[in-house]
Protein backbone atom coordinates (compact mmCIF):
# COMPACT_ATOMS: atom_id res chain seq x y z
CA UNK A 1 0.00 0.00 0.00
CA UNK A 2 1.46 3.63 -0.75
CA UNK A 3 0.89 6.23 1.56
CA UNK A 4 1.35 10.35 0.94
CA UNK A 5 2.64 11.93 3.39
CA UNK A 6 1.87 15.53 2.07
CA UNK A 7 2.53 17.77 5.16
CA UNK A 8 5.32 15.93 7.18
CA UNK A 9 5.98 13.43 9.19
CA UNK A 10 9.59 12.48 11.64
CA UNK A 11 11.61 9.38 10.60
CA UNK A 12 10.43 7.31 13.73
CA UNK A 13 7.02 7.60 11.55
CA UNK A 14 8.65 6.50 8.31
CA UNK A 15 10.08 3.98 10.02
CA UNK A 16 7.40 2.16 11.34
CA UNK A 17 5.17 2.67 8.05
CA UNK A 18 8.30 1.07 6.06
CA UNK A 19 8.83 -1.42 8.56
CA UNK A 20 5.06 -2.72 8.07
CA UNK A 21 5.57 -2.57 4.42
CA UNK A 22 4.08 -0.15 3.56
CA UNK A 23 5.72 2.56 0.76
CA UNK A 24 5.73 5.94 2.15
CA UNK A 25 6.13 8.92 -0.80
CA UNK A 26 6.95 11.83 1.32
CA UNK A 27 6.25 14.29 -1.19
CA UNK A 28 4.47 17.91 -0.98
CA UNK A 29 2.16 18.40 -3.16
CA UNK A 30 0.06 21.11 -4.06
CA UNK A 31 -3.64 21.14 -3.82
CA UNK A 32 -4.40 21.99 -7.37
CA UNK A 33 -2.13 19.36 -8.29
CA UNK A 34 -3.49 16.75 -5.35
CA UNK A 35 -5.79 14.79 -7.13
CA UNK A 36 -3.86 13.66 -9.84
CA UNK A 37 -1.10 12.84 -7.89
CA UNK A 38 -3.28 10.51 -5.79
CA UNK A 39 -4.90 8.72 -9.05
CA UNK A 40 -1.75 8.40 -10.92
CA UNK A 41 0.01 7.14 -7.89
CA UNK A 42 -2.84 4.72 -6.84
CA UNK A 43 -2.24 6.48 -2.53
CA UNK A 44 -4.13 4.35 -0.37
CA UNK A 45 -3.45 7.06 2.60
CA UNK A 46 -2.61 10.28 2.63
CA UNK A 47 -1.33 12.15 6.02
CA UNK A 48 -1.87 15.98 5.86
CA UNK A 49 -1.98 18.38 8.81
CA UNK A 50 -3.19 22.09 8.17
CA UNK A 51 -2.86 23.53 5.02
CA UNK A 52 -4.28 20.33 2.84
CA UNK A 53 -7.54 20.68 1.91
CA UNK A 54 -9.70 17.19 1.41
CA UNK A 55 -13.59 17.90 0.44
CA UNK A 56 -16.00 16.34 -1.18
CA UNK A 57 -14.76 17.22 -4.59
CA UNK A 58 -11.12 15.32 -3.78
CA UNK A 59 -12.56 12.03 -1.79
CA UNK A 60 -15.04 11.70 -5.14
CA UNK A 61 -12.39 12.33 -7.37
CA UNK A 62 -9.82 9.52 -5.29
CA UNK A 63 -11.24 6.16 -5.29
CA UNK A 64 -8.06 5.04 -4.40
CA UNK A 65 -8.00 6.65 -0.94
CA UNK A 66 -8.79 4.21 2.23
CA UNK A 67 -7.68 6.31 4.69
CA UNK A 68 -6.82 10.22 5.76
CA UNK A 69 -4.49 11.17 8.55
CA UNK A 70 -4.37 13.93 10.24
CA UNK A 71 -1.38 15.61 12.45
CA UNK A 72 -3.80 18.34 13.99
CA UNK A 73 -5.96 17.78 16.62
CA UNK A 74 -8.42 19.93 14.43
CA UNK A 75 -9.64 18.76 11.67
CA UNK A 76 -11.61 21.83 9.91
CA UNK A 77 -9.84 21.25 6.31
CA UNK A 78 -11.32 17.64 5.98
CA UNK A 79 -14.86 16.73 5.01
CA UNK A 80 -14.52 14.01 7.90
CA UNK A 81 -17.93 13.19 7.89
CA UNK A 82 -18.58 12.76 4.20
CA UNK A 83 -15.24 10.88 4.34
CA UNK A 84 -16.78 8.12 6.47
CA UNK A 85 -19.96 8.13 4.61
CA UNK A 86 -17.92 6.90 1.74
CA UNK A 87 -16.24 4.46 3.39
CA UNK A 88 -12.91 6.34 3.95
CA UNK A 89 -11.33 6.04 7.70
CA UNK A 90 -10.14 9.57 9.37
CA UNK A 91 -7.60 9.36 11.88
CA UNK A 92 -5.95 12.37 14.17
CA UNK A 93 -3.78 12.73 16.70
CA UNK A 94 -5.44 12.78 20.18
CA UNK A 95 -2.18 13.15 22.79
CA UNK A 96 1.09 13.84 20.67
CA UNK A 97 0.68 17.56 20.91
CA UNK A 98 -1.20 17.96 24.27
CA UNK A 99 2.16 18.79 26.14
CA UNK A 100 2.68 21.22 23.43
CA UNK A 101 -0.40 22.98 23.04
CA UNK A 102 -0.63 22.92 27.17
CA UNK A 103 2.79 25.02 28.00
CA UNK A 104 1.89 27.18 25.26
CA UNK A 105 -1.09 28.28 26.99
CA UNK A 106 1.39 28.70 29.98
CA UNK A 107 3.74 30.56 28.45
CA UNK A 108 1.41 33.06 27.51
CA UNK A 109 -0.77 33.22 30.89
CA UNK A 110 2.71 33.23 32.95
CA UNK A 111 3.79 36.23 30.11
CA UNK A 112 0.04 37.95 30.63
CA UNK A 113 0.19 38.05 34.07
CA UNK A 114 3.90 39.42 34.92
CA UNK A 115 3.09 41.56 31.76
CA UNK A 116 6.35 40.45 29.10
CA UNK A 117 3.91 40.78 26.61
CA UNK A 118 4.46 45.21 27.08
CA UNK A 119 7.76 44.81 28.80
CA UNK A 120 8.87 43.06 25.62
CA UNK A 121 7.61 45.51 23.72
CA UNK A 122 8.69 48.89 25.59
CA UNK A 123 12.07 47.64 27.28
CA UNK A 124 13.88 48.34 23.75
CA UNK A 125 12.06 51.82 23.76
CA UNK A 126 12.63 53.19 27.48
CA UNK A 127 14.14 50.83 29.27
CA UNK A 128 17.65 53.12 29.48
CA UNK A 129 15.26 56.28 29.90
CA UNK A 130 12.61 54.85 32.10
CA UNK A 131 13.65 51.62 34.02
CA UNK A 132 12.56 52.54 36.96
CA UNK A 133 9.13 53.89 35.98
CA UNK A 134 8.63 50.64 33.60
CA UNK A 135 9.10 48.39 37.38
CA UNK A 136 6.29 50.46 38.43
CA UNK A 137 4.05 50.24 35.51
CA UNK A 138 4.65 46.25 35.04
CA UNK A 139 3.76 44.92 38.37
CA UNK A 140 2.53 41.58 38.32
CA UNK A 141 0.07 38.92 39.81
CA UNK A 142 0.75 34.92 40.68
CA UNK A 143 -0.74 32.62 38.99
CA UNK A 144 -0.58 29.79 42.56
CA UNK A 145 -3.70 30.18 44.29
CA UNK A 146 -6.01 31.47 41.45
CA UNK A 147 -8.52 29.58 39.72
CA UNK A 148 -8.00 28.05 36.09
CA UNK A 149 -11.16 27.27 34.37
CA UNK A 150 -11.24 24.35 31.26
CA UNK A 151 -13.46 24.22 29.36
CA UNK A 152 -13.63 20.99 27.37
CA UNK A 153 -12.33 17.15 28.20
CA UNK A 154 -10.00 16.23 26.28
CA UNK A 155 -5.99 15.94 26.17
CA UNK A 156 -5.34 19.11 25.86
CA UNK A 157 -7.02 20.30 28.49
CA UNK A 158 -5.94 17.20 30.68
CA UNK A 159 -2.31 17.89 29.80
CA UNK A 160 -2.92 21.90 31.06
CA UNK A 161 -4.64 20.69 34.20
CA UNK A 162 -1.40 18.96 34.90
CA UNK A 163 0.36 21.91 34.57
CA UNK A 164 -1.93 24.59 36.32
CA UNK A 165 -1.84 21.73 39.38
CA UNK A 166 2.04 21.91 39.85
CA UNK A 167 1.81 25.50 40.14
CA UNK A 168 -0.77 25.30 42.84
CA UNK A 169 -3.60 26.36 40.96
CA UNK A 170 -7.17 25.89 41.60
CA UNK A 171 -8.68 23.63 38.71
CA UNK A 172 -12.10 23.97 37.68
CA UNK A 173 -13.90 22.09 34.60
CA UNK A 174 -16.76 21.65 32.27
CA UNK A 175 -17.85 19.94 29.29
CA UNK A 176 -21.14 19.40 27.63
CA UNK A 177 -20.65 15.61 27.46
CA UNK A 178 -17.98 14.20 29.57
CA UNK A 179 -18.52 13.91 33.46
CA UNK A 180 -15.07 13.66 35.01
CA UNK A 181 -11.50 14.39 34.42
CA UNK A 182 -8.44 11.49 35.67
CA UNK A 183 -5.31 13.71 35.81
CA UNK A 184 -2.48 11.56 36.99
CA UNK A 185 0.85 14.12 37.40
CA UNK A 186 4.26 12.11 36.64
CA UNK A 187 7.65 13.62 38.40
CA UNK A 188 11.29 12.63 37.74
CA UNK A 189 11.88 9.91 40.15
CA UNK A 190 8.57 7.96 39.03
CA UNK A 191 6.19 9.06 41.54
CA UNK A 192 2.57 9.93 40.48
CA UNK A 193 -0.31 11.64 42.06
CA UNK A 194 -4.19 10.61 40.83
CA UNK A 195 -6.37 13.38 40.49
CA UNK A 196 -9.86 13.35 39.92
CA UNK A 197 -11.77 16.57 38.50
CA UNK A 198 -15.62 16.55 38.35
CA UNK A 199 -17.14 18.13 35.47
CA UNK A 200 -19.25 21.39 36.73
CA UNK A 201 -21.48 23.76 35.19
CA UNK A 202 -20.48 26.28 32.57
CA UNK A 203 -21.48 29.28 34.38
CA UNK A 204 -20.01 27.95 37.38
CA UNK A 205 -17.22 28.07 35.44
CA UNK A 206 -16.48 31.32 33.38
CA UNK A 207 -17.78 33.06 36.78
CA UNK A 208 -15.33 31.29 39.52
CA UNK A 209 -12.19 31.21 37.29
CA UNK A 210 -9.79 33.44 37.49
CA UNK A 211 -8.37 32.40 33.97
CA UNK A 212 -10.31 30.79 31.45
CA UNK A 213 -8.59 28.45 28.76
CA UNK A 214 -10.49 26.97 25.77
CA UNK A 215 -10.22 23.03 24.96
CA UNK A 216 -13.29 22.19 22.34
CA UNK A 217 -13.02 21.55 18.74
CA UNK A 218 -16.75 21.35 17.87
CA UNK A 219 -17.92 24.45 15.64
CA UNK A 220 -21.13 24.72 17.78
CA UNK A 221 -19.72 26.71 20.84
CA UNK A 222 -17.93 30.45 21.22
CA UNK A 223 -17.07 32.59 23.84
CA UNK A 224 -18.86 36.32 23.17
CA UNK A 225 -20.64 39.01 24.75
CA UNK A 226 -23.19 37.29 26.88
CA UNK A 227 -20.62 34.90 28.43
CA UNK A 228 -18.33 38.00 29.19
CA UNK A 229 -20.64 39.76 31.40
CA UNK A 230 -20.92 36.44 33.61
CA UNK A 231 -16.85 36.69 34.58
CA UNK A 232 -15.17 37.88 37.02
CA UNK A 233 -13.16 41.45 37.28
CA UNK A 234 -9.51 41.28 35.91
CA UNK A 235 -10.34 37.81 34.03
CA UNK A 236 -7.90 36.34 31.55
CA UNK A 237 -8.67 34.25 28.53
CA UNK A 238 -6.86 32.25 26.30
CA UNK A 239 -7.38 30.15 23.13
CA UNK A 240 -4.27 28.02 22.10
CA UNK A 241 -6.76 25.14 20.35
CA UNK A 242 -8.70 26.07 17.65
CA UNK A 243 -10.24 29.37 15.72
CA UNK A 244 -13.41 30.39 15.58
CA UNK A 245 -14.00 29.44 19.61
CA UNK A 246 -14.01 33.12 20.78
CA UNK A 247 -15.95 36.21 19.32
CA UNK A 248 -12.90 38.55 18.71
CA UNK A 249 -14.88 41.28 18.45
CA UNK A 250 -16.58 41.41 21.68
CA UNK A 251 -13.18 40.09 22.99
CA UNK A 252 -11.30 43.12 22.18
CA UNK A 253 -14.63 45.00 23.60
CA UNK A 254 -14.12 43.33 26.94
CA UNK A 255 -10.68 44.06 26.88
CA UNK A 256 -11.45 47.92 26.73
CA UNK A 257 -14.47 48.00 28.98
CA UNK A 258 -13.99 45.16 31.06
CA UNK A 259 -14.24 42.63 32.89
CA UNK A 260 -11.45 40.50 30.55
CA UNK A 261 -7.96 42.22 31.27
CA UNK A 262 -5.71 39.60 29.62
CA UNK A 263 -6.33 37.52 26.85
CA UNK A 264 -3.66 35.06 24.96
CA UNK A 265 -4.41 33.97 21.10
CA UNK A 266 -3.12 31.07 18.75
CA UNK A 267 -6.07 30.35 16.77
CA UNK A 268 -7.88 33.07 15.16
CA UNK A 269 -10.76 33.64 12.96
CA UNK A 270 -9.57 34.78 9.82
CA UNK A 271 -6.07 32.77 9.47
CA UNK A 272 -4.14 33.41 8.01
CA UNK A 273 -4.38 37.26 8.23
CA UNK A 274 -5.96 37.90 11.94
CA UNK A 275 -7.62 41.33 12.14
CA UNK A 276 -5.60 44.34 12.68
CA UNK A 277 -7.09 45.50 15.85
CA UNK A 278 -6.17 42.67 17.36
CA UNK A 279 -2.73 42.53 15.95
CA UNK A 280 -2.45 46.52 17.11
CA UNK A 281 -3.78 45.47 20.85
CA UNK A 282 -1.79 46.09 23.73
CA UNK A 283 -3.79 44.06 25.95
CA UNK A 284 -2.93 41.06 23.61
CA UNK A 285 -0.36 38.21 23.79
CA UNK A 286 -0.25 36.45 20.44
CA UNK A 287 1.09 33.71 18.59
CA UNK A 288 0.94 32.70 15.00
CA UNK A 289 -0.86 28.86 15.02
CA UNK A 290 2.44 27.47 17.33
CA UNK A 291 0.64 24.84 19.40
CA UNK A 292 2.25 22.42 18.66
CA UNK A 293 5.10 23.53 16.53
CA UNK A 294 7.74 22.11 18.79
CA UNK A 295 10.40 18.60 17.49
CA UNK A 296 9.14 16.53 20.44
CA UNK A 297 5.01 17.10 19.75
CA UNK A 298 5.44 16.22 15.93
CA UNK A 299 7.94 13.27 17.01
CA UNK A 300 4.98 11.94 19.36
CA UNK A 301 2.03 12.58 16.53
CA UNK A 302 4.75 11.14 13.92
CA UNK A 303 4.72 7.88 15.67
CA UNK A 304 0.97 8.08 17.25
CA UNK A 305 -0.86 8.29 13.27
CA UNK A 306 2.07 6.01 12.22
CA UNK A 307 1.02 3.32 14.56
CA UNK A 308 -2.85 3.88 13.82
CA UNK A 309 -2.12 3.95 9.75
CA UNK A 310 -0.52 0.47 10.68
CA UNK A 311 -3.30 -0.70 12.86
CA UNK A 312 -5.89 0.22 10.33
CA UNK A 313 -4.48 -1.28 7.08
CA UNK A 314 -2.44 -4.01 7.60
Amino acid sequence: MKILVNEGITQEGVVILEDKGFEVLITKVAQEQLENFINQNSIDAILIKNKTQVQQELIDACPSLKLIASGSTTMDNIDVQYAIDNGIQVVNSQEGSANAIAELVFAHLSGMVRNLHLSNREMPLEGDMNFKGLQKLYRGTELKGKTLGLIGINATSIATAKIAIGLGMNVVITDPEETEASIELEFFDGQTIQFELNSISFDEVISDSDFISVHLHTHEFQLGETEFKKMKDGVGIINCVKSGLIDEVALVEALEKGPVKYAALDSFENEPNPEIQLLMNPNLSLSPKISNATNEAQQRVSIELANQITAILS
